[in-house]
């Protein structure tokens, strides 16, 4: 089912063409996909660990700055591409139509049945650690670096917040959906905090209130 969002020209689809021969297989913790769930963690742990050591084995910035680069532009596409469409059936992509108009598409795996049978839990625990925990470890760099007057790292940095930061993104739009059902799932949970905290402390203050069957 194809749904588009007016506000900004996204769409939320069912992903099409994830791989179905894994729908009959049965659901288990082992990782089914290790070359992917390797290279998900690979290029985006080996962008931190040379952005911390590379000063020890290198005087050379331009060398390391390129490196890291390197390293950030081959995680944004293996995890916007490849990963997150073979560990968790999500993608996300941009395309521009006839009109030279630019569509954002976020794509899942359409729910069924056996929708359990097509994902590993291990490979998403990896998907997902991998996903959160290195943007931020990003954003904690870019304070670091403007804190401590690092000037010529923090171009660095912000490159890898953004890269990284854009799948995060791109992957929770199409897990949860688009700006509206995250606006609307917000409001609901608001909701529903409220009325926990406020129906208990309602019938402690009218404890006298007794309901009588109309006559």
């Amino acid at each position: 089912m194809l749904q588009q969002d007016s506000n900004d020209d996204t769409e939320d689809v069912a992903l099409f063409d994830a791989e179905e021969e894994t729908t009959n297989r049965p659901k288990k913790s082992k990782i089914r996909h290790p070359v992917a769930s390797f290279f998900h963690l690979f290029f985006r742990v080996s962008a931190i660990i040379v952005y911390l050591l590379c000063e020890l084995f290198s005087s050379s910035f331009i060398a390391c700055m390129v490196t890291i680069i390197l390293l950030l532009s081959c995680d944004f596409w293996a995890v916007k591409n490849v990963t997150g469409r073979l560990m968790v059936g999500l993608r996300w992509w941009n395309h521009i139509d006839e009109d030279g108009k630019s569509h954002w598409v976020f794509e899942s795996r359409k729910a069924s049945s056996q929708e359990s049978k097509t994902v590993s839990e291990a490979e998403s625990r990896i998907f997902w650690l991998g996903l959160i925990a290195c943007p931020v470890l990003w954003v904690v760099f870019a304070f670091s670096a403007l804190f401590s007057f690092r000037v010529k790292w923090l171009a660095v940095v912000v490159m890898g917040v953004v890269l990284q930061g854009a799948n995060l993104y791109g992957y929770i739009r199409c897990k949860v959906g688009s700006r509206k059902n995250l606006t609307s799932m917000a409001t609901s949970y608001l909701g529903k905090q409220f009325l926990r905290q406020d129906i208990p402390e309602m019938y402690c203050q009218c404890p006298e209130i007794i309901l009588k069957p109309e006559r």
